[in-house]
């Protein structure tokens, strides 16, 4: 059969934990599907990278209407013209609810291919309370989508009571990863700059450097832990320069290593002895099931789905949004380097055993084809 064409659209597509899922689905799809993403930020397409150079894939830009600006008729109309060359659309997250909004004002008078949003989680704005407006909008843009798809328990709670979604329309897809990959040695040189001298214990964390993370809460508690405490910050992002100056504030700066964005968490996750989330908003982060996956012990704010994730013999150490009580995890397990091991075993069987990303493939691959009408996307694989 012919190539699928897909529609992606995204607030941005800088590497996270949505755009490492849309890019491995990609990546899986190889040439039974050609895909054109667009990002309300044009200028934020980092995961591109991450694309297999055999898929078939445009970024028109400019060239396109954009998913950023006010709301209007004759502007989302340009929007749903736009996707009438498409057999799927796929949105994420609430930078691209414009785009879902268009669809559904538009998608049968214009004939056009089902719509599945994906739904991730919140930024900032919206850790603590979600907005009342953006839960209307979302209840009326969410209406004619053929699919929902979140990862966690709690998103699901949240589309059907909130967004009023009928609850057989959400599916909950977990997030999976090639936990293979996490049974191999640490590579030389994957985490540049790595130190760690006898007696010390290395907290790491693999995040997007946004507010929402909270970095700083990790820093200082890090900074409370104890002086044998090493920070190992993978990843990069515009709160980059506050983290280093927090950590320069409480005089840790020698302490902290923070190379920047590095790919293949697989190469250097198992260098970390506590793998540690200081998050205002998660839902199901990918990095903690690859720290679980390479033997982290695990300590983090207790969001999203976060708790359910780990074993259940780490779930003392997910603490609450607080400082003090994120320094308490990380001082209890940097102190007892047996109970760190214990946990990271049982971490590490749980993800080998619950969240392979080939269940995930096959999940989406009956979405995907079934919304198409195309049997053969079930099939693959």
């Amino acid at each position: 059969m012919a190539r699928a064409r897909i529609l992606h659209l995204h607030g941005n597509f800088d590497l996270g934990g949505k755009e490492v899922r849309a890019v491995k689905l990609m990546n899986h799809f190889g040439d039974m599907a050609e895909h054109v993403i667009l990002s309300a930020n044009p200028d934020a397409l980092s995961a591109r990278a991450a694309i297999d150079t055999k898929i078939k894939v445009l970024f028109p830009g400019h060239n396109a209407p954009s998913l950023a600006g006010i709301p209007g008729m004759g502007r989302y109309r340009k929007i749903a013209q736009y996707m009438k060359k498409f057999h799927l659309i796929l949105s994420y997250n609430w930078g691209a609810m414009d785009g879902v909004m268009a669809h559904t004002l538009y998608g049968r008078a214009m004939g056009l291919a089902p719509l599945i949003h994906h739904e991730d989680g919140f930024n900032e704005d919206e850790a603590d309370r979600l907005s009342r407006k953006r839960n209307w909008f979302r209840t009326i843009a969410l209406q004619r989508s053929h699919t929902l798809v979140v990862p966690s328990k709690s998103l699901q709670d949240i589309a059907v009571k909130n967004w009023h979604l009928p609850f057989e329309k959400v599916a909950r897809f977990p997030n999976g990863i090639d936990v293979k990959l996490y049974s191999k040695s640490c590579q030389r040189g994957a985490f540049p700059g790595f130190k760690k001298r006898a007696g010390e214990v290395v907290v790491g964390t693999i995040a997007g450097l946004r507010p929402v993370k909270n970095i700083p809460r990790l820093v200082r508690a890090v900074a409370a832990a104890g002086d044998h405490v090493r920070l190992a910050i993978a990843g990069d992002g515009p709160a980059r320069s506050e983290i280093a100056a927090e950590a320069e504030r409480l005089g840790v700066s020698g302490r902290l290593m923070m190379p920047g964005f590095l790919r293949d968490p697989w190469r250097y996750a198992g260098l970390f002895d506590i793998f540690a989330l200081s998050s205002d908003s998660e839902q199901y982060p990918i990095s903690l099931v690859e720290a679980m996956a390479a033997g982290c012990a695990v300590t983090a704010t207790d969001v999203g789905d976060v708790r359910h994730i780990v074993d259940a013999e780490n779930k003392p150490y997910i603490v609450p949004r607080d400082d003090d009580a994120l320094a308490a995890a990380i001082r209890d397990l940097a102190n007892d380097p047996a109970l760190c091991e214990r946990l990271g075993l049982r971490n590490r069987n749980k993800a080998h055993s619950e969240y392979d990303e080939g269940r995930m493939f096959a999940r989406y691959r009956q979405l995907y084809g079934s919304a198409m009408g195309r049997a053969d996307f079930a099939r693959q694989g």
